[in-house]
């Protein structure tokens, strides 16, 4: 049974459905040479070249040398890669469960601040299930670096609203980040927000 009122799910991405690990991206960054990332590299907002790349404003290749840079010498782009993608762990399978149900009953759409590194490992590696490809679990996917902008900024929310038409008093979004959740309340639209690890499905199955 679906909640009273409310059509729309906009789902998150990391924390929300993909287990996130960042002590063992940072201690492979650590073993490639990359020491200082720990304040730069947050589960909830990146800050730096982090924050540029999830924003699409550099690109995969210069991700990559910017690393190079900081680490002083030559790396290979798989070794990087590797080490940027143990930042993520897997989908719970029941989550994927539960957003096919979930399409019976509402509209979902996916809206993640994410990279293009992450995002092509996830949707070889996490969202593949019996049948299913990445695709097949949302209306719509929004993601920061093809926007060219991030959560908890207002614009992003409201590129949503403006390009889906759904309305926010009628729309319910689920993220683990507090401040991700205020933006979006201060625009009309209902929140949950879940622990790490949470089974999340009572705030949309009553």
């Amino acid at each position: 049974m679906k909640r009273k009122g409310i059509k729309n799910l906009i789902v998150d991405f990391g924390g929300v459905l993909i287990d996130l690990d960042r002590q063992r991206c940072l201690e492979n960054f650590r073993e490639l040479g990359l020491q200082d990332v720990e304040h730069t590299l947050d589960i909830y907002h990146q800050q730096d070249f982090f924050q540029q790349y999830e924003k699409g404003l550099i690109s995969s290749a210069d991700f990559r040398n910017v690393i190079r840079e900081k680490i002083g010498r030559d790396v290979a782009d798989a070794r990087i890669d590797a080490a940027w993608n143990s930042f993520l762990v897997s989908i719970p399978t029941y989550k994927l469960d539960l957003l096919l149900a979930l399409r019976k009953d509402y509209v979902v759409y996916l809206l993640s601040n994410t990279n293009e590194i992450h995002w092509e490992w996830s949707c070889e590696h996490a969202f593949p299930y019996k049948a299913f490809r990445v695709e097949d679990y949302f209306e719509h996917i929004f993601l920061s670096y093809e926007m060219k902008m991030a959560k908890p900024d207002a614009d992003i929310f409201q590129k949503v609203l403006d390009e889906t038409g759904i309305l926010p008093n009628e729309t319910l979004f689920i993220d683990d980040s507090e401040a991700n959740c205020r933006t979006a309340e201060a625009l009309g639209i209902s929140t949950y927000t879940p622990k790490a690890h949470e089974d999340w499905r009572h705030a949309v199955v009553l």
